[in-house]
């Protein structure tokens, strides 16, 4: 079945130019980026291929104005990492920077444009209640999210629940996995802290390494069951992907070393279907290793390219909604087993319909 895309896609892969684009073009263009979180980014795009001069008056100041926003919440990132190298200082092992925050210290070009809601962090899992200690000290508080959300995030998430500095409003999500310790295919996180990398810069802290930046990337976005930003997600995924270089063809046997070829199987297909990524031919010969069945990937192909498209009127067909709700429930289904996930499903709509759910 043929899904059109959306203008912002066509753009982005080079399909259509920007400098073409009437002004009821380019306002469409603007809505469908600020939908995908992608309107800072989209500044840099059209920098890289002639600059903001040649586009009209309208669209040129709300890239502008994305473009102050972003490079304010990256100043405000800094100042909240120079905080957190105080903390890490004082504990025996370093705090590992993931995604954004991670993208953001090592001036990866997926930091440009990009815009930061949280900063989350990796450490290990018999060490994380002194991570949490120490940074209570230093004003990052939690306590705000419901008795049942507590017990539920310490027992079966990967992360404890999200903590806020009581004063700048800064919040750190501390993890000690990257997907949830009831998924069966939860890796094994040693694994992927032995291969951390040290920042230079940022005495305590320390990121995962180039490939495995690609590989968390890939499960956030497709173990995720909501995807309003999964395009954002997907052109961070094309931009690590394209760092990589000559790495790319460790991604397939890292990643089954993790149990997690299937996520980065589909990273690569709805980089490249969508995006354009160049893939090196001998990794494109080993994703034949791991492709499931046709028929596997002709419903995946149906779902997720109508579920990554922007949340945007002119971004959706009439099967749009369907291809959200399954994914929703898949991502569910994947992260806990039915015997868990049907009681916190029925004890979370319970507390929304009394009113006492935090979120």
């Amino acid at each position: 079945m043929s899904f059109e895309w959306p203008l912002l896609v066509k753009v982005i892969n080079d399909q259509v130019s920007h400098a073409e684009l009437s002004l009821p073009e380019w306002g469409l263009l603007v809505r469908q980026a600020r939908a995908s979180m992608l309107l800072a980014k989209l500044v840099h795009w059209v920098e890289s291929r002639g600059g903001l001069d040649e586009i009209p008056e309208a669209a040129r100041r709300h890239l502008i104005s994305a473009k102050c926003f972003s490079e304010k919440q990256s100043n405000d990132l800094f100042w909240e990492i120079r905080q957190l190298q105080k903390v890490a200082r004082q504990l025996e092992f370093p705090f590992v920077l993931l995604k954004g925050a991670a993208y953001a210290v090592t001036e990866h070009p997926a930091a440009r444009g990009r815009v930061f809601s949280d900063i989350d962090l990796l450490v290990p899992r018999e060490k994380i209640g002194s991570a949490e200690k120490r940074l209570m000290i230093h004003g990052w508080m939690g306590g705000q999210n419901g008795v049942y959300n507590e017990r539920y995030y310490r027992r079966w998430m990967h992360e404890i629940p999200p903590i806020r500095h009581l004063s700048r409003g800064s919040v750190i999500d501390l993890h000690h996995n990257i997907l949830p310790i009831t998924c069966k295919d939860c890796p094994d996180a040693g694994l992927l802290l032995a291969d951390a990398r040290a920042l230079e810069k940022f005495d305590g802290l320390a990121v995962l390494s180039p490939v495995d930046q690609v590989i968390h990337s890939a499960v956030h976005l497709f173990y995720d069951g909501e995807l309003e930003h999964g395009l954002r997600d997907l052109v961070d995924l094309d931009a690590l992907i394209r760092g990589l270089g000559e790495q790319q063809v460790r991604l397939i046997s890292r990643s089954s070393e993790l149990g997690l070829a299937r996520p980065v199987l589909y990273a690569l297909r709805y980089s490249t279907t969508i995006l354009g990524t160049p893939l090196s031919d001998e990794l494109a010969r080993q994703l034949q290793q791991v492709t499931p069945a046709k028929a596997i990937l002709a419903v995946m192909d149906f779902l997720f390219i109508r579920a990554l498209m922007p949340v945007h009127p002119s971004c959706t067909d009439r099967w749009t909604g369907l291809a959200r709700n399954v994914l929703f429930l898949r991502a569910h289904w994947l992260k806990m087993p039915w015997y868990l996930l049907l009681p916190h499903l029925t004890i979370k709509a319970w507390m929304r319909l009394t009113g006492k759910e935090k979120h």
